[in-house]
């Protein structure tokens, strides 16, 4: 286990040299640290130290902890600030003991308060350990409520902005609301090159946890403004690209129906589609709209469909759907799936769990999770099912 920071003990000479005694593949690496450290060539030091703590050898045991002790804590005011707290980025994570952690960076902290990207960084990796380690909430929200302000008023983007809106968009995701998520997601990918400068599998989870808040958070798209200022700007959308419009339709297709303000099933049914003979006298393209509005819509309102009615006295009546026709059974599957998630009398999470052979969940099946999560994830679930191109097809529902 780490120990606690304390004041270098020794004299550093005798500690690089036992270094390079004792770990002959990084003598090269110990001998040079000797040479710049004596000939007090601190941004050298800073430099190759940056490079050094990252090396696979360190990582293991309390390595780099001795480093800091017997090595760096010596001359640690002499280097910049900023270029410090990099360095202990990588030391702290070898703390074992995560008060510990909070505690060594809080002397950090101390050291670097002249500069304040140094002190912003320091809190950012103490919010890091709260949030992914301690799961203390409050506390990450603290450091995010005294960060918040000081790096939107900084002058451009400084190497903790990445940092920060990262912790602060994980903070969110958690804890809500997801307008806040979205935000603060959007602009650590750009702090990344547009995400260009993330992994493959981390620019995939972003993109599928920004497109649900796109649509879920309501004060993050308006459809009338979508529709108005960037559709009806490409000439009805025929100046975008086909993959760009087929994303905007489903986009505004969801918008539509989720949006109370928006569409309300009854007046639809009643003032437009039977007003216009059932619907017969419409254009293909705007029944088949209308159909998947209708059908979602129809999903969706407390008072148009009652799931165990539904299944009782229709599904049930059938031979539990084996009588039915696929294109009925595949219709219904989208119901009744959307149906259970959303209605809040017949499901729980946890009764969905391992109805869908997943009951081992680490958080009994949702019971343990906090009401404002378990809607969160009822919702997303229920969207997943409809953009999830290996759940459900959507054109193959449509056109039946």
């Amino acid at each position: 286990m780490a120990t606690s920071v304390k004041f270098a003990v020794v004299d550093v000479n005798d500690f690089l040299t036992k270094k390079q005694t004792n770990e002959p593949s990084l003598a090269a690496d110990w001998a040079k640290l000797e040479e710049l450290y004596n000939k007090k060539l601190w941004h050298q030091v800073t430099l190759k130290l940056q490079e050094f703590v990252k090396h696979p050898f360190l990582q293991t045991g309390d390595n780099l902890i001795q480093l800091y002790n017997n090595f760096l804590s010596t001359f640690e005011n002499k280097i910049n600030p900023l270029s410090l707290v990099e360095i202990v980025a990588v030391i702290v994570e070898q703390y074992k003991d995560k008060k510990e952690a909070i505690a060594f960076l809080e002397k950090i902290e101390q050291k670097v308060k002249i500069n304040d990207e140094a002190t912003a960084l320091c809190k950012v990796l103490q919010g890091q350990i709260y949030l992914e380690q301690l799961n203390d909430l409050d506390s990450t929200e603290r450091v995010i409520g005294e960060l918040e302000g000081s790096l939107e008023d900084a002058d451009g983007v400084t190497p903790v902005h990445g940092r920060f809106y990262k912790l602060a968009s994980e903070y969110y995701r958690v804890r809500g609301p997801m307008s806040k998520y979205y935000r603060a997601a959007l602009r650590y990918v750009g702090c990344a090159r547009g995400g260009a400068a993330l992994p493959q599998a981390e620019r995939q989870a972003l993109a599928l946890r920004l497109a649900l808040a796109a649509v879920l958070a309501h004060d993050v798209y308006d459809l009338a403004e979508l529709w108005r200022r960037y559709v009806g700007c490409a000439r009805g959308g025929a100046a975008l690209p086909q993959a760009e419009r087929q994303a905007l339709a489903l986009r505004l297709a969801l918008a539509a129906v989720l949006a109370h303000d928006v569409y309300d099933l009854a007046e639809l049914w009643c003032r437009y589609v039977g007003c216009a003979r059932g619907g017969a006298a419409l254009p293909q393209a705007e029944r088949q709209a209308l159909a998947l509005r209708l059908a979602l819509a129809a999903v969706l309102a407390h008072d148009v469909y009652d799931l165990a009615e539904l299944w009782c006295r229709y599904v049930g009546c059938a031979r539990g759907g084996a009588a039915l026709p696929q294109a009925e059974r595949q219709a219904l599957a989208l119901r009744l799936a959307l149906a259970a998630v959303l209605a809040h009398d017949v499901y729980d999470l946890a009764e969905l769990a391992s109805a869908s052979g997943v009951a081992t969940w680490g958080a009994r099946g949702g019971a343990a999770l906090p009401q404002a999560e378990r809607q969160a994830l009822a919702l997303r679930l229920a969207l997943a099912a409809v953009l999830a191109h290996d759940v459900y097809d959507l054109a193959e529902l449509v056109s039946r």
